[in-house]
């Protein structure tokens, strides 16, 4: 098993169980409470971070086998994020964690299959003003940090 990959993996894996472990402590009022500066609830951000997954392991995976990322920006992602606030508004929570447990299986397992040389891998990535970006960035700065940041906001809303 190569340790770059793996270590990536056990981040990503970390995160996943420090927000699973979280939010099983929500409350039905703490699970609808609107996060700051966000105009979702605590609910659909988990959600959010569980369905997302897959779509940021296949960015990832794009530039890892050797294909730029052409035509995501930024507006696009916010529109992916708010059709799916729209469509999950009222997702409940077993669910929403039973997903976020099975996508982020699935990413490990994806993460840990990746060489050192599909990790360096540099390609142009469109939502970042096409800079070259290698796989291991983009795996760190979407999947691996996702349920640690949501985490942190989520946190905040709550005061705890």
């Amino acid at each position: 098993m190569n340790q770059r990959s793996n270590a990536l993996a056990e981040h990503l894996e970390q995160g996943v169980r420090s927000l699973v472990t979280f939010a099983g402590t929500l409350t039905d009022a703490e699970w609808i409470t609107p996060v700051p500066h966000d105009w979702r609830t605590v609910g659909i951000v988990v959600h959010h971070v569980a369905s997302i997954m897959p779509l940021e392991i296949d960015l990832a995976m794009t530039v890892a086998n050797g294909k730029p990322v052409v035509g995501l920006t930024w507006d696009t992602v916010h529109q992916i994020n708010a059709e799916h606030a729209r469509a999950n508004g009222q997702v409940g929570k077993d669910e929403t964690l039973d997903l976020l447990r099975k996508n982020a299986a699935s990413a490990a397992a994806t993460i840990r299959g990746l060489s050192d040389s599909q990790l360096d891998r540099a390609l142009p990535v469109s939502m970042y003003s096409d800079a070259p970006l290698t796989t291991q960035f983009l795996l760190e700065d979407h999947a691996v940090r996702h349920a640690y940041h949501h985490l942190g906001k989520i946190r905040a809303a709550l005061k705890r």
